[in-house]
């Protein structure tokens, strides 16, 4: 297995055609999956955002004073308004603010980026990128996960994980297969998306360097059960319901 980087592609601005734009700079062969930056494909669908656009909640000032209280640094309320209305649900409202997005991923500040957005305030998460990496991988041809980056619980910095995803499954199931004793395995489902995203994100960089098109090339999936659930259902999600019931500052 390889994985590279698509390079030379331009800054993408609303409406350009980001298929086509790949396509000009690299030749996909059957088999290869393609990567993709959420950043790139929320510019090509306009989801650019200034922070006048999202006029302040009582809701959202309680937030940004709090937040900036606890850290002594100037919070802007339109930006908490912004991640309430990009969000399902507020999980946690400090000491960050920890959402469940529209379409089911939980990250912080429902994954609004302020970096490398030119000409706005805010770059808001496609508003469905399983939908977006649909179109992506019928005009390619070839199977397409949407990345970002996303903390984690337990450990520093962060890595590449997938928003959305078509033309493969987004995981494998070990369950009903064997280990190398005999054992049946029973719980060990493979988040392949995830793995996916991560490699590309290794290849694709950050900050000003970052390439946001990678092709994983020579990866198969093998003979192997499906399953197409990435984001925990509510009711299975022990991690969220207590969430729920906890307040920064319990001790």
């Amino acid at each position: 297995m390889e994985a590279f980087a698509v390079e030379g592609l331009p800054e993408v601005r609303e409406g350009d055609d980001l298929a086509a734009l790949i396509e000009e700079r690299v030749d996909l062969e059957d088999g290869d999956v393609l990567c993709v930056a959420s950043t790139v494909v929320s510019k090509a669908e306009g989801r650019k955002a200034d922070l006048d656009a999202f006029p302040a909640s009582d809701r959202a000032v309680a937030i940004a004073d709090r937040l900036e209280s606890l850290t002594g640094e100037p919070k802007d309320p339109r930006f908490a308004q912004a991640v309430l209305e990009e969000s399902e649900e507020l999980l946690t409202e400090a000491p960050f603010l920890l959402a469940v997005t529209r379409f089911g991923h939980v990250t912080v500040n429902a994954g609004i980026d302020r970096s490398n957005v030119p000409g706005a305030d805010l770059l808001l998460l496609p508003e469905e990128p399983t939908v977006s990496a649909e179109r992506l991988s019928a005009a390619l041809e070839v199977p397409v996960v949407v990345t970002d980056t996303s903390g984690r619980p337990f450990r520093y910095g962060q890595r590449g994980v997938a928003v959305g995803w078509h033309g493969l499954p987004a995981a494998r199931d070990w369950r009903g297969e064997h280990d190398r004793d005999g054992r049946e395995l029973g719980v060990t489902v493979q988040a392949v998306v995830d793995e996916l995203a991560a490699t590309a994100n290794l290849v694709a960089g950050e900050g000003a360097g970052g390439t946001p098109a990678v092709v994983v090339r020579g990866w198969e999936f093998g003979d192997h059960g499906e399953s197409d659930d990435l984001f925990r259902a509510d009711e299975d999600d022990i991690v969220r319901e207590a969430l729920r019931g906890w307040e920064f500052g319990d001790g």
